[in-house]
């Protein structure tokens, strides 16, 4: 087992006893969710983000526990999908990668109060990691540029003069670099390529987009991206950090130091992120600043929105949207996400920022 490897099983090891100790803490808080909820009856449907739906299966089952009158449905049906169907009013919620535009958020959905117009909390972040698997090398260290260059093509051999002297003593071998993307359309891509262009935009000059541009070894889905990668010799790829256990993982390069992925990293670097100028304060969107040098950030991340309306026409709709969401950005909620799919609980400032947010919601 490579040492990247068992840093990501201790790293996991350590959340979940970390996770654990939340858990026991928040039992409280629990309880009073459950009270809440126990007098609600109706029911809610969602869907969109794929990179989500763990998390989402996860809270539904939590509420669901408590009160066997409230009924949740989630359709994965993908980013878009998803707001396309609450901006025709198909679901009470929608859940994205990318925020809404600020036009779509106006306009709102039928469901919503004429005018109040819709909100973007984003309430679920998770690190993206490079994978690789190279031929008698343990350890690999990149900068944003040479994870263009290896992405795009302009960097063709792993002993290329900008990885040798980003890894001075790795045996690094003279072998062709095998990338792996995503072939299917993902959010993971759309974050990917807006790192890229944001930390090394005269290497990538693209716009961030779902469709991954350049040509290499396509993949269906995370799960297939780590197959390849795994199965393969001298190859590399990107993930969600949920499905990097057991593979070595790159660090990246963060102003002069190189930093290893972590939840409290992908977190922290939210909490850095400006938030884009909206006209209604309790649309949340965070502009992530991919190209920060702060301290202990890792700018790796996708950040995942739920999409509401601000105010419901549909009191008691209102009523179990804000109760759900109010569980979803709770430390309690964030914690039960991390556990099931290793994502990054959200600070506790900024969780109080979203919770002021979803307590709007009328």
């Amino acid at each position: 087992m490579t040492q990247n490897a068992r840093r990501g099983r201790t790293w996991i090891a350590r959340s979940l006893v970390a996770l654990t100790t939340v858990s026991l803490v928040t039992g409280c808080a629990a309880n009073e969710q459950g009270d809440k909820w126990s007098d609600l009856v109706g029911t809610l449907s969602g869907g969109g983000s794929t990179a989500q739906a763990v998390a989402q299966d996860t809270w539904i089952s939590h509420i669901q526990r408590n009160n066997s009158r409230v009924t949740i449905e989630y359709d994965p049906a993908g980013s878009g999908a998803g707001k396309v169907q609450f901006l025709a009013g198909a679901f009470s919620y929608a859940t994205s990668d990318a925020a809404l535009y600020a036009e779509e958020a106006q306009q709102g959905s039928p469901r919503c109060v004429d005018g109040s117009g819709a909100i973007d909390l984003p309430v679920y972040v998770s690190p993206l990691v490079l994978i690789f698997n190279i031929d008698g090398v343990e350890e690999l260290r990149l900068d944003a540029t040479s994870v263009a260059g290896i992405f795009n093509g302009t960097i063709d051999q792993w002993n290329d003069p900008a990885l040798v002297a980003l890894n001075p003593g790795v045996p690094l071998p003279a072998e062709r670099v095998i990338s792996v993307h995503r072939s299917d359309d993902s959010g993971t891509t759309e974050n990917f390529t807006d790192y890229l262009h944001q930390a090394a935009p005269d290497s990538w000059p693209d716009e961030p987009s779902n469709t991954f541009p350049y040509s290499g070894e396509g993949a269906q889905g995370n799960s297939g991206v780590v197959n390849a990668v795994s199965t393969g010799s001298n190859t590399i790829g990107y993930v969600d950090a949920s499905r990097a256990a057991g593979q070595s993982v790159a660090s990246l390069k963060v102003g002069d130091t190189f930093v290893d992925y972590s939840p409290e990293a992908a977190a922290a670097i939210v909490d850095a992120s400006p938030l884009v100028e909206r006209e209604n304060p309790n649309d949340i969107v965070v502009a992530v600043d991919r190209a920060s040098t702060a301290d202990g950030v890792y700018p790796l991340v996708l950040v995942s929105y739920v999409i509401a309306c601000q105010d419901y026409v549909d009191a008691n709709e209102s009523l179990l949207v804000k109760e759900f969401l109010e569980y979803v950005a709770s430390p309690e909620g964030q914690a039960a996400a991390a556990e099931s799919t290793g994502s990054a609980p959200l600070s506790e400032s900024f969780s109080t920022r979203i919770l002021e947010s979803i307590r709007s919601i009328g």
